[in-house]
């Protein structure tokens, strides 16, 4: 089950701009609880291990995107600094919020970007704010991001395409932006829990190295798949194939909660 989540984490990293996060968590949440680790800890344990996998793929499908200039590193050198610091935030924020709390508001957020996306128009609404914006935009993002145990892509990507990007570009900046705020968010949820007791073996902090393993021998091999696939589909297409994915997403997580 690893490998697979892995394998389709990696495609869709590729292929959306996405870290892959929002496979991993609900699937790591559930492997933990099967194995009797407390609801509250096995979503933390989930967002911050998904984080951790998230680093790698996002270097995996960077350098498929770049190798097609399709990284715009202008505005990743504004999104990435602001990224990396409100990824830190969020992942402290995520240490002293209840469990329970984090995974309902991951299903509504997985819901309301699935219907933006849907309803959008490819066409732009208007054109990229300041460097203060931009900043400030991407805080935000790096804030969401690390509290729902996701690359960033979900939101960077319907942000830059509103604003004109195109949508290729913008799934490739959105990758390459992922990478300082999974790295980020990923160091704060180690420190975060060292000092939680009840986590399940292997682990630093709230990051399991196991199933970290596990989910990244199978990303590394199939982001450069996805991020291929992404400069050979129709914009509309990866729009649409995004908002869909969400909210099968979405459904099923709370479907298991109910």
């Amino acid at each position: 089950m690893l490998l697979l989540s892995g394998a389709i984490a990696g495609t869709l990293a590729g292929l959306l701009g996405i870290g892959g996060g929002v496979i991993i968590v609900p699937i790591v949440t559930l492997l933990f609880e099967s194995h009797g680790v407390p609801h509250a800890i096995a979503i933390k344990m989930a967002l911050g291990t998904s984080l951790a996998t998230i680093v790698v793929t996002a270097i995996s499908s960077i350098y498929t995107h770049h190798r097609k200039g399709a990284v715009d590193w202008g505005l990743f050198r504004i999104m990435g600094p602001a990224v990396f610091v409100g990824s830190l935030i969020g992942a402290w924020l995520a240490d002293i919020i209840p469990g329970d709390a984090l995974y309902v508001a991951f299903i509504v957020f997985l819901f309301a970007i699935s219907l933006q996306m849907a309803l959008t128009r490819v066409g732009a609404h208007r054109s990229l704010p300041g460097t203060a914006g931009l900043a400030a935009t991407s805080t935000t993002v790096g804030v969401v991001s690390a509290l729902m145990g996701i690359g960033g892509g979900a939101m960077h990507v319907p942000f830059l395409s509103y604003c004109g990007v195109p949508v290729k570009r913008a799934i490739a900046t959105a990758a390459a932006v992922g990478l300082p705020l999974a790295a980020s968010a990923t160091l704060g949820y180690i420190v975060g829990g060292l000092d939680e007791a009840g986590i399940p073996p292997a682990s630093i902090g709230y990051v399991n190295l196991p199933v970290f393993g596990g989910v990244v021998a199978a990303s590394l091999l199939f982001a450069p798949l996805g991020a291929t696939l992404a400069h050979k589909l129709p914009d509309m297409l990866l729009r649409r194939l995004f908002a869909v994915f969400l909210f099968v997403l979405a459904s099923r997580m709370a479907y298991n909660m109910l």
